[in-house]
């Protein structure tokens, strides 16, 4: 019996990880921050915009749907793409839920004779 290390965490911090592993490329950053500015976009546009070839492209296009942070709908022999809104503000109140728990280290004090 296979077991993963992953399975030793709550499930919270397995999707949390996901996420975090879906935005970890600056590719798909920058995917995200071009369609953010437009209402949707041809994947031919997006080859235009970024330094990679169209089957790189098309493969963090694909990472981003798979998480569904993004929608494609097919138009004739174009791919259009868009932010899916609802699965975009999920995944916004996970990150800020995370990082507002976490700085709750900033109430702590941390000097080298602490023993940190």
């Amino acid at each position: 019996m296979t077991y993963a290390k992953t399975d030793s965490f709550s499930e919270h911090f397995q999707q949390l990880a996901e996420l975090a592993k879906v935005l970890s490329h600056p590719a798909r950053l920058t995917i995200l921050d071009l369609l953010s500015r437009t209402e949707s976009c041809i994947s031919g546009d997006i080859t235009q915009q970024l330094p990679l070839s169209r089957t790189t492209i098309s493969q963090h296009l694909q990472e981003l749907k798979r998480y569904g942070l993004i929608k494609g709908e097919v138009t004739g022999n174009k791919v259009y793409y868009c932010i899916d809104k609802v699965k975009w503000e999920e995944a916004q109140q996970q990150l800020m839920l995370f990082l507002q728990q976490v700085d709750r280290v900033k109430n702590f004090s941390c000097k080298p004779t602490d023993g940190c």
